[in-house]
C-alpha cells in the first residue's frame, strides 16, 4: 500500500512540474515582450512574438521532460 502511494505522489509531482514548466515559460516570454514593447514603443508586436516564443519553449520543456522520464 505504501509503495502505491509513493508512485502516485511521484506521478503527481511530475505532472505538476509539467504544468509549472509550461506556465513559467509562457509568462517569461510574455514579460520580456511587454518590457521590450515599452522600451522600443512597438506595441503589440514584440509582446506577441515573445509570447509565441514562450509557448514554444514551454512545449519544448514538456517534450524534454516526457522524453527523459517517459511516464
Amino acid at each position: 500500500m505504501e509503495e502505491n502511494n509513493n508512485g502516485l505522489f511521484k506521478k503527481l509531482v511530475w505532472l505538476s512540474s509539467l504544468g509549472i514548466s509550461m506556465v513559467a515559460a509562457t509568462f517569461v516570454g510574455l514579460y520580456i515582450g511587454v518590457y521590450l514593447d515599452d522600451k522600443f514603443s512597438t506595441k503589440p508586436w514584440l509582446t506577441i512574438l515573445f509570447l509565441i516564443i514562450g509557448i514554444i519553449a514551454g512545449f519544448r520543456n514538456i517534450y524534454t521532460l516526457v522524453k527523459r522520464y517517459g511516464f
